[in-house]
């Protein structure tokens, strides 16, 4: 009997972390975004990198974009635990110590930033160590805490890869890198409250002051639209400059039509509307918001390859 007590005892207590619990702390699906739009953002610059110098240069923004990750899940491991969709998370389902996932997020963000100031310079390694600093500390710590205008202004954290990539290839910073930053930036809030509508309770029970929280759906109904008429000059402009062209205008035309079209949608539906549907306007443009985003820095990178074949030589596109 004793031994049928021991072998039970030893089957409660949580399994040892493995390496995909680690990597999970990364926050891998967002890394992955920040990984692509850092790479537009170092390809369509106007100076190429050696593609060794390219390669460690996002190599080392997605470890500083994970060690962001590893830092906000060790800050809000109590509101994981509360959230439906983040429950499961590492530190919340007891896989991972939370002083491992601090030591890891501290570790991984010395690593990134001296790691791309050697391998490119000191501009791209400051922008990241202001990355994880905004991400982890501006918004983990202060903004998702205390005011509805978390997502609004944290948002920028999530747009600087792509101006980092810029500054890897380039050491500066122009118009067409803050123009990326701006379209990321502009397109976090539709993104996000869209998400929100449909995951209230989430944020209510965990006491996170989104806006569907302190101002209610019909208010954040509201700042979808805005935000996204907002949203669409922002993006048409960046196909002026010289990364734009006549690809990536026909995307940004078609995917901002669309994109406008669902959030009218949410604004015109009623709450009764929406929860007899089970919120699939809201689902349907936040899945749409994802596309979006992608398309966009895809189209970037199209018209980037264009340019490199000498596809625009004799139409005068791309500068």
């Amino acid at each position: 009997m004793t031994d049928i007590r021991a072998d039970l005892h030893d089957t409660a207590r949580p399994a040892e972390p493995g390496f995909g619990d680690y990597v999970v702390l990364l926050k891998p699906r967002v890394m992955s975004l920040v990984v692509f739009t850092a790479l537009v953002g170092l390809l369509v610059a106007p100076v190429a990198l050696h593609p060794i110098e390219a390669f460690a240069a996002v190599i080392f923004i997605a470890l500083g974009a994970g060690a962001s990750g590893a830092l906000n899940m060790w800050w809000d491991a109590d509101i994981d635990r509360v959230m439906r969709r983040t429950a499961r998370r590492p530190i919340p389902a007891g896989k991972v110590e939370p002083g491992e996932a601090l030591g890891l997020g501290l570790a991984l963000s010395g690593i990134a930033v001296i790691m791309l100031g050697l391998a490119t310079n000191l501009l791209a390694a400051a922008l990241l160590a202001f990355t994880i600093f905004f991400y982890a500390v501006i918004y983990s710590m202060w903004l998702k805490r205390s005011t509805p205008q978390n997502i609004v202004i944290g948002g920028a954290a999530g747009a600087f890869p792509p101006m980092i990539g810029w500054a890897a290839a380039t050491g500066s910073v122009g118009i067409e890198a803050w123009l990326m930053f701006a379209l990321i930036f502009m397109w976090t809030p539709p993104h996000f409250w869209a998400l929100a509508l449909f995951m209230k309770d989430d944020y209510s029970n965990a006491r996170v002051p989104m806006l569907t929280v302190t101002h209610g759906r019909r208010a954040t109904r509201a700042h979808v639209l805005a935000y996204t008429v907002l949203l669409v000059p922002v993006a048409l402009a960046a196909g002026f400059t010289a990364i734009g062209g006549p690809v990536y205008l026909a995307v940004a035309l078609v995917m901002n039509a669309l994109f406008l079209r669902g959030a009218w949608a949410i604004w015109r539906r009623t709450e009764a509307e929406a929860e007899a549907d089970g919120y699939r306007t809201e689902k349907r443009v936040f899945r749409l918001s994802l596309y979006y985003l992608f398309l966009h820095f895809g189209a970037l990178l199209a018209e980037a390859a264009l340019r490199a074949s000498g596809a625009y030589a004799l139409t005068g596109f791309g500068g």
